[in-house]
């Protein structure tokens, strides 16, 4: 039974690399047929192929939601699209739920949603906090968090998109995405250098793919 799921495996793996491989040859005779590219813009436009080849789409209809708390917080709602993207994959990962506890569309730590001068907040966050005062706009006001009541309901829930949007627009821009300073704002959300550029990534396809619009 052993050898025959290596089997199944190793033919899912060819399977998956005769696809990109077909992907990547049809990229080369499109690009080759189409204009004179340097080997540099060649091998570029290669590299991208896997990630494009798996991308989710931004979500029309959520557009509104970015622009709505995006300019409730002077924040770039492509920024926000972007954290989406890269959270939760727009909204589509089941569970929401992360294994060290960050919640919801934007996945926030409750410690940060709430506030870390909740009584029981330390170390990464998880703060064993109930959900009726994490959701509760007074006690996040009480404890300095981040949580926003985005669409007026009377909670703030981090699974609400709605409020998850706020409440992210609300912490970017705390740390300086309303001053331009996006990345230094990107770098607060989730200290990871790696998660920093694919957040740019996403950002700055947005801004060029919604220009104007």
């Amino acid at each position: 039974m052993k050898k025959k799921k290596n089997s199944s495996t190793r033919y899912k793996k060819g399977l998956i690399a005769m696809l990109v491989s077909a992907v990547i040859g049809l990229t080369i005779v499109a690009i080759f047929f189409s204009q004179t590219i340097s080997p540099l813009t060649l091998a570029h436009s290669i590299k991208k192929i896997p990630q494009q080849f798996f991308e989710v789409e931004l979500p029309e209809e959520n557009i509104p939601l970015y622009k709505e708390a995006g300019d409730a917080y002077g924040v770039p709602w492509t920024l926000l699209a972007a954290h989406h993207r890269i959270e939760t994959k727009f909204s589509t990962m089941d569970p929401m739920l992360s294994p060290v506890g960050a919640e919801g569309p934007l996945q926030f730590m409750p410690c940060t949603f709430v506030g870390w001068n909740y009584p029981t907040c330390s170390g990464l966050g998880q703060g064993n906090i109930p959900t009726d005062e994490k959701t509760n706009p007074a006690v996040i006001a009480k404890y300095g968090g981040y949580g926003v009541d985005g669409n007026n309901d009377g909670t703030a829930d981090p699974y609400n998109l709605t409020d998850a949007l706020y409440s992210a627009a609300h912490y970017l821009s705390k740390y300086g995405a309303a001053d331009g300073d996006v990345k230094e704002a990107v770098f607060h959300y989730n200290q990871s250098e790696a998660y920093v550029k694919d957040i740019l990534h996403y950002y700055q396809n947005y801004e060029d793919e919604y220009e104007g619009k």
